[in-house]
């Protein structure tokens, strides 16, 4: 219950990984060379076409390493003079990024629009410290779906504040690339949004298409510029043939593009498990963190001595599960985290849920007073955090 095989193609048989197979034949292993030398193949190329099509934007490019997706890329965009604005419970790998690029960085609470708002006017107003000259830049750093927090971003409000004060968004989709939205394409799709209006789309392929890697879409002029100007594409050796080759063909299948209606049953299957899991988890008396359609799943521990005692009792039963604790999460925040796959059958998940309501029942988590009614119809998530002087 903690892999991010959200759609369940990361698995040993099937035709993607007949697909990879085959790939190894005729490729091999790997390349071991860069894509700028000799490490281009036609593959890398059919990856990048079809991931421009499936985002909906002009052209991608693709790496062999989701985190350095974001390490490597965020530091060829912003330098000094620039100006980042990061919401507090970005990944490491966007906090990596931000730090290697030397531009200033503002942090601005988790999902909390006024927050934005503020760092951004002042940043307008006030401009760079000392000589108060415009920023080169302001750049907007947030997530899709927040891994720890289960939270979807306010995509539509971040995308009006960054029209409104002529800012630059980059939108990490790690973890909704695949599992939101009617047809698999993540967060954008989830609210009906326009892709063109998210200056950088960043995901990867390491959840939702069972392969490795990451990419960056956007419009070509971007798209180019990366190619020149980032080291994750000068020196990083090219993906591995049969890795690039499970993605297309498991992104192929989400797309209907392989003749089958294989792709939409699994995004709906994965859609149904979530509210599923998670309203029963509620009925429980569990606390819950995040949005009803997200497939991360925190249920709240608090307690660090029962970050152990959790893990080790349902290990004991069975069920595999993350959990989580400082300083990964404030000190009183421990937390076990729960991935939602397509390949869970109902019956797979009932037999989680006894076993977690059992274990609960043990280290007494069942914390919650109150019968929650899970708000389906709201759009995202109404949770925001204290205001508190820094």
């Amino acid at each position: 219950m903690g892999s991010y095989n959200y759609l369940g193609f990361a698995q040993n048989s099937g035709f993607c990984a007949e697909a990879s197979a085959d790939s190894l034949q005729r490729y091999g292993g790997g390349v071991c060379s860069t894509r700028q030398e000799m490490g281009n193949l036609d593959k890398h190329e059919e990856l990048e076409r079809l991931v421009a099509r499936f985002l909906g934007v002009d052209a991608a490019m693709t790496y062999g390493m989701g985190f350095a997706t974001n390490s490597m890329n965020i530091p060829a965009l912003a330098g000094k003079g620039c100006l980042i604005l990061s919401d507090e419970l970005n990944h490491a790998s966007l906090v990596l990024g931000a730090r290697l690029s030397g531009a200033t960085i503002r942090i601005f609470k988790h999902n909390n629009m006024q927050s934005l708002e503020k760092l951004l006017r002042d940043a307008i107003v006030q401009g760079q410290p000392r000589t108060h000259r415009p920023w080169r830049k302001i750049l907007i750093l947030v997530e899709g779906i927040y891994s720890m927090e289960g939270s979807i971003v306010r995509l539509p409000e971040v995308i009006a504040l960054k029209k409104k004060y002529k800012a630059y968004l980059y939108l990490d989709e790690a973890h909704s690339i695949g599992a939101l939205g009617p047809s698999g394409r993540g967060v954008v799709d989830y609210f009906g949004l326009d892709p063109r209006d998210v200056d950088i789309m960043m995901g990867t392929f390491t959840k939702s298409f069972g392969g490795a890697g990451g990419y960056i879409g956007g419009t070509k002029v971007l798209v180019d510029y990366l190619r020149k100007h980032s080291h994750s594409t000068a020196y990083a050796t090219s993906m591995s043939p049969p890795v690039a080759e499970q993605i297309i063909t498991s992104m192929k299948c989400i797309m209907g593009e392989d003749g089958s209606s294989l792709g939409r049953e699994r995004v709906e299957q994965l859609a149904e498990n979530t509210r599923y899991f998670r309203r029963r988890l509620t009925e429980m008396g569990f606390i819950i963190y995040g949005n009803s359609d997200s497939p991360v799943v925190p249920l709240m521990l608090y307690m660090p001595a029962k970050i152990g005692a959790f893990g080790r009792e349902m290990l004991k039963r069975n069920i595999g599960v993350v959990v989580v604790g400082f300083p990964a999460t404030p000190i009183i925040e421990s937390r076990a985290r729960f991935c939602v796959s397509a390949a869970h059958t109902k019956e797979m998940l009932d037999e989680a849920l006894n076993r977690i309501s059992e274990v609960g029942d043990l280290l007494q988590l069942k914390y919650s007073r109150h019968h929650f009614v899970p708000l389906l119809d709201r759009p995202f998530d109404e949770t925001t955090y204290e205001e508190s002087e820094d």
